[in-house]
């Protein structure tokens, strides 16, 4: 069995692309489920904020990826030919380091942000339940868990990570100055939005609103975050109260427009008012930005300012990468000796059917005294040696009539040490 990966994720494309991309968390499962009918006998899929992963454990990827690459663009709705520059794939070895790496927080927007682990195993939680994962695939996500933990006890890789919720503090600070007298309000019921919100509320805001299309959902959040709840449909006179507003939804489509805007800003007398549109697909027109005292700060935008203890988080991201890569290969031969297993025992059960049958033979050519002789021990021992060489030698001609005998040679001289022999 191989491991396979294929996706694409903040690095490979903008979030004006990304966001085509997005897979609810109800559909995870159907689509691990495509990627079983694609060939592999193993799935499960991520997808967040800032990448869309398909993973695979089949008995060969060869040509894998094609094949996922037409389900991820069914999903975004485009074509193979415009999604192929901002994918990447990986099979082997490289799948499992890579997954280790997403784990481990090293390949996230923000290095060392303790979001993604949590996001990772919700989306390995719903395909396992599904049935579409299998016991290579667990083993691997479960390592690569176990992996992430030891990359944050062994390093300072999270205590020095800028979450996105401290960066929209900061600029939220440099729009409105002090915040003890701003109201804010959170849009949806995303954790990333939850988390933002929090932070928010920590930074001495004065109050808070709650908005979700269910009223139920926003009402506990409101309890959790001390905050007010209101119907999503109320979402036009809200903005018109707040300054800061926190958008965290799963909707397909813009819930604040232009037009909307234009009537809120009127109402609010064109006082400033901040967005930040965690969401993707965003909730946030980003031509908002176009209009005065609008400000809007999507994920990538977020990110591009995150750059404060850059130089520590590098040293401490060095160190964590090192940890990934000796755990990485540690696995990788842990299969490798997995896969060697079923070859080994059968072999040892053809090796002991021969000796069984060989001494059977010469049991009946046993002396009166019971005993063999030299040439019935002789003969003994070459049959042996015969039965267990013939698999071997017969290959060995095969390959060499079809001028494939090089590799082979060196497989036959390593295994029975001929080398070693004729030093």
């Amino acid at each position: 069995m191989q491991f396979f990966v294929l996706g694409l994720n903040h690095k490979t494309a903008p979030i004006q692309l990304r966001e085509k991309f997005s897979i609810l968390d109800e559909s995870l499962a159907t689509t691990a489920q495509r990627i079983r009918q694609a060939g592999l006998q193993e799935s499960f899929v991520v997808s967040t904020c800032n990448r869309v992963e398909l993973y695979g454990a089949g008995h060969s990827v060869s040509g894998l990826g094609e094949s996922l690459g037409h389900i991820l663009a069914d999903v975004g709705q485009t074509s193979l030919g415009k999604l192929v520059p901002h994918v990447y794939e990986h099979s082997g070895g490289e799948a499992i380091h890579h997954l280790f790496r997403v784990a481990a927080s090293l390949d996230s927007m923000i290095v060392g942000e303790p979001q993604i682990l949590g996001q990772l195993k919700s989306a390995y939680s719903k395909c396992r339940k599904a049935g579409v994962t299998g016991p290579l695939l667990n083993r691997a996500v479960e390592r690569a868990f176990s992996v992430a933990k030891k990359v944050r006890s062994e390093t300072g890789i999270g205590e020095h990570a800028i979450s996105i919720s401290s960066v929209a503090i900061q600029l939220a600070r440099q729009i409105f100055g002090q915040l003890d007298d701003k109201k804010a309000a959170l849009v949806g019921a995303g954790k990333m939005g939850q988390l933002a919100a929090r932070h928010i509320r920590d930074a001495g805001i004065s109050q808070l609103y709650v908005a979700n299309r269910s009223f139920e959902r926003a009402q506990a959040l409101s309890n959790e975050l001390q905050g007010h709840p209101r119907y999503l449909n109320e979402l036009g006179q809200l903005l018109s109260l707040v300054d800061i507003v926190i958008t965290s939804t799963a909707s397909k489509t813009h819930l604040v427009d232009v037009k909307m805007m234009k009537t809120v800003m009127k109402a609010r007398k064109y006082r400033p008012i901040f967005f930040i549109d965690i969401a993707v697909p965003r909730n946030v027109c980003p031509d908002l930005n176009q209009m005065d005292n609008v400000y809007v700060y999507d994920v990538d935008d977020l990110n591009g300012i995150s750059n404060e203890n850059k130089e520590t988080r590098a040293t401490e991201a060095r160190l964590a990468e090192a940890v990934v890569f000796e755990q990485a290969q540690r696995f990788i031969g842990e299969l490798s000796g997995l896969a060697l297993k079923p070859t080994i025992m059968e072999l040892k059960e053809q090796i002991a059917v021969m000796k069984a049958s060989e001494v059977d033979k010469f049991r009946r050519r046993l002396t009166s005294n019971g005993s063999l002789d030299e040439e019935l021990m002789g003969q003994l021992a070459d049959g042996l040696l015969n039965k267990v060489l013939h698999g071997a030698l017969t290959e060995l001609k095969k390959q060499a009539a079809e001028g494939n005998s090089e590799q082979s040679i060196g497989i036959i001289r390593r295994i029975f040490g001929l080398d070693e022999r004729s030093q």
